[in-house]
């Protein structure tokens, strides 16, 4: 077996394999890079020597047995335990997906892709098409949110390592299930790295919150650029995923005349040519830039969407009142918030961000963009966790306000994602928790979680220890909650809203045009080609006028038990409740068999 690595800087490189050691030679056609050909098999353990230094793990390592500071272990991914399937797996696109972020290591109590896999039927019930998994590279001790992974080509091994990942992705797809994995190539964590030792994997060009930045411009970055690339590359290919969410994007530093981004959505679209199957990239980025996806032919970075954290901010601030940080600009008028967001995506479009203290952001073109494009969401991991206390919507709101944020995030134009538990409105909070094997990070870590909100006016006492296994176990979810009332009957909301997405081409539409966008104080109202869905956020009942078509209407969707509308076309909504409903242009009265009551909304 030939073993290569990237070595720059070094003056000899030994290869330990199989528990013996090889003197690497220079490979004469790469500069830098150093080769051996040993005996070597499915699973023999491995590492290499700089300088006489200690033995160090691969940097392109695809399994870590012993964690991120053990030796690595080869991977020959010809022997994954695929299934073989008639026609192979032809993957699922972007347009008309529904997304469902979750954590391996919270969505069950054991936290392996195993336990995982068992409640894949419960997502293909549900409607969603992508289950996107949080970071699964390895990282030290056992339990973490994964974006302190130092391995980017390594799968976690408590979860199940390499196989465990093949096993749940072939699993998701006998059930029609895409699956998105969320990788980090802004940082790495801070104990167990052991890039910095092999070659200028970081610069000081840059900084971010993490601190160095990842060389993507400075000397050297031709190979970088190349390792990131052909890590996003290999979990495509090898593990067939359907797509990858990068995460923090704006803090991937990259002055040269072609953005790392653009190389490598050109490298994943010629990878998705090649496959013959539909393969996404989904980038959080905090920027409100346009540019990150728009075509690489219109200059742009050809990412194929981008989280939208403005709708989530202006849905939260009309659902809880909030204002506080970077919620005060969208909780000055949470109607105005509301409606711009849905008409136009970004509300910071180059108006004045006071949490910033400046300008922020620039208008997307609705015109050229289709709507797909931007993912919205009611929860995600970082607006839960990022909490002091991890408390979820349903710890401070009703079923039914949370029914009504379901309507508006599963009817919106954008590509809707939901957050693990979500669908059943569970309470169980999701905390910020570690499991740092070094006792001074694991101090410093909870220290400075505890000054951070301290800050804020929390009492120091108030905040979960991170380092407290404690900590993790009350982030796993209550798979018993989504059998008990209140948490079935939303269950059941959330599946006849998918449901609808599959059976209404107007939910899908990848269009921004509405028929009808009206946000009064706390009323929505929005009609998109004949499907219109009418939302109260208030406590007191409302009155909303749908048109006089409206008479006619038929109700597909309810939280409540509705009376038809009146026959000059107003909708009667109790207090929060949301009603989806389908206009006929003729009109006509309205047929007493179609009024869909609460047993019927949620069957």
């Amino acid at each position: 077996m030939l073993f290569e690595v990237w070595a720059p800087g070094a003056g000899a490189v030994e290869l330990l394999a199989g528990g013996r050691r090889y003197v690497m030679e220079r490979d004469p056609g790469r500069a830098g890079w150093w080769r051996r050909e040993a005996p070597a098999a499915d699973g023999t353990r491995y590492g290499f020597a700089l300088d006489g230094g200690p033995v160090r793990p691969d940097p392109r390592s695809r399994r870590q047995p012993d964690g991120p500071d053990g030796l690595s272990a080869v991977v020959d991914v010809r022997r994954f335990p695929w299934r073989e399937r008639p026609g192979g797996w032809g993957g699922r696109p972007l347009p008309g997906a529904v997304l469902y972020e979750l954590h391996v290591g919270t969505f069950t109590r054991a936290g392996t892709f195993a336990a995982a896999a068992e409640h894949l039927p419960h997502l293909a019930r549900l409607g969603v098409t992508h289950v996107e998994l949080m970071p699964v590279c390895p990282f030290p001790g056992t339990h973490g949110w994964g974006y302190d992974g130092v391995a980017p080509w390594a799968v976690h091994e408590p979860y199940g390592g390499p196989h465990g990942l093949v096993r749940f992705v072939d699993a998701a797809h006998d059930l029609g299930l895409g699956v998105v994995l969320d990788v980090v190539h802004n940082h790495l964590g801070p104990s167990g790295n052991h890039l910095p030792a092999y070659g200028p994997y970081f610069t000081d060009a840059h900084h971010t919150p993490w601190g160095a930045a990842v060389n993507l411009d400075a000397p050297g970055s031709d190979e970088v650029r190349a390792y990131l690339t052909g890590s996003a590359l290999a979990w495509l290919r090898d593990y067939r995923l359907d797509g990858l969410r990068l995460d923090a994007v704006h803090a991937l530093h990259d002055t040269r005349p072609k953005h790392f981004l653009a190389e490598l959505s050109g490298a994943v679209d010629a990878l998705a040519a090649r496959l013959g199957r539909p393969l996404f990239l989904v980038a959080e980025s905090d920027l409100n830039d346009p540019l990150t996806t728009t075509p690489r032919p219109a200059g742009g970075l050809g990412l194929h969407a981008q989280w939208n954290d403005d709708f989530h901010h202006a849905l939260h601030t009309a659902l809880t009142g909030e204002s506080q940080g970077y919620y005060a600009d969208f909780a000055a008028d949470p109607a105005h918030a509301l409606a711009k967001t849905l008409r136009g995506g970004f509300f910071h479009d180059g108006t004045r961000s006071s949490f910033r203290g400046r300008p922020h952001g620039r208008p997307l073109d609705t015109r050229t963009t289709p709507a797909h494009r931007l993912l919205g969401y009611a929860q995600t991991h970082d607006q839960i966790g990022n909490r002091a206390q991890g408390d979820r919507l349903a710890a401070r709101l009703t079923p039914g306000q949370l029914a009504c944020a379901a309507a508006l995030v599963l009817c919106a134009p954008f590509t809707p994602m939901l957050f693990m538990g979500e669908e059943w409105g569970a309470r169980t909070p999701w905390q910020f928790f570690t499991d740092h094997t070094d006792p001074q990070l694991a101090e410093a870590v909870r220290t400075g979680r505890r000054r951070e909100f301290a800050a804020h006016g929390w009492a120091a006492d108030a905040i979960p220890d991170p380092q407290d296994p404690a900590t993790r176990e009350r982030s796993c979810l209550d798979w018993d909650e989504a059998r008990r009332a209140p948490h079935a009957a939303l269950l059941a909301w959330y599946r006849r809203l998918i449901a609808l997405r599959r059976t209404e081409p107007a939910l899908t539409d990848p269009h921004w045009h509405y028929e009808a966008l009206d946000v009064t104080g706390r009323t929505v109202h929005f009609a998109r080609g004949d499907v219109h869905v009418a939302v109260n956020l208030s406590a007191e009942p409302a009155r909303i006028p749908l048109g006089p078509a409206a008479a006619g209407a038929e109700l597909l969707a309810a939280w409540q038990p509705l009376p038809p509308p009146d026959p000059d076309g107003t909708l009667r909504l109790p207090p929060y409740t949301p009603a989806v409903l389908r206009l006929h242009a003729s009109g006509g009265a309205a047929d007493p068999g179609s009024v869909v009551g609460t047993s019927d909304a949620r069957e």
